[in-house]
């Protein structure tokens, strides 16, 4: 099974030092690396492995994506590594959204989508969609939606679609959840959420 996450095109996969330049003990770890702006991936390089040493870069918090736990940069710390499990953390101030499961592109209709927010500083996130079939982008048939997450004020601001394509979808839900430490697992989250109908104008949405 693969997630279905649309994001604007970006060198994905990178070593620490691109992202934290200035944190020495970020850019002496050879086996950690960044994949978007968001997660931090700590793969298991080493057989009979059940946990291993990460360390979380000090330029921002991070929460563990399975379980929610949240945790200060600028320290290593000892997280499970099971062989079905490859440690993975969120940086605080992101926002992540999570599509339907499915086992090829196009499956089914990204209609529906989780919107993660992960709060603990601003966040900013493009919504990038086109055909997937064809080169149309590059002439403009793309989507994008922008979201920004206003930690001070902790607001979301769902804004104006801009562009559009053969066959984009006009309506849209948007579950919101604000991660915490209870009620992660992994891939799916076991508390409410706040379910939005977007139909491409401007909408913001204020914590209760």
């Amino acid at each position: 099974e693969a997630w279905q996450v649309t994001c604007k095109g970006s060198t994905l996969m990178r070593p620490m030092v691109m992202d934290f330049r200035n944190d020495t003990m970020a850019i002496h770890c050879p086996y950690e690396y960044m994949f978007g702006k968001a997660l931090l991936v700590a793969p298991v390089t080493e057989p009979g492995v059940i946990d291993r040493e990460v360390y979380l870069p000090k330029s921002s918090d991070w929460f563990d994506f399975r379980t929610g736990k949240h945790y200060h940069g600028g320290q290593t710390i000892n997280t499970a590594a099971p062989l079905d499990n490859i440690p993975l953390f969120v940086k605080a101030g992101s926002i992540l959204p999570m599509g339907k499961r499915i086992q090829y592109a196009g499956e089914k209709p990204a209609d529906t989508l989780e919107i993660r927010i992960y709060r603990g500083a601003d966040a900013q996130f493009e919504l990038y969609e086109d055909e997937g079939d064809n080169y149309q982008y590059e002439k403009g048939a793309y989507t994008i939606i922008p979201f920004t997450w206003n930690d001070k004020d902790q607001t979301l601001t769902i804004g104006k679609r801009q562009g559009s394509y053969p066959g984009y979808l006009i309506k849209r839900t948007f579950n919101i959840v604000l991660i915490s430490e209870t009620g992660v697992t992994g891939t799916s989250v076991n508390f409410a959420k706040k379910q939005i109908s977007y139909t491409g104008t401007h909408i913001t949405l204020q914590q209760d």
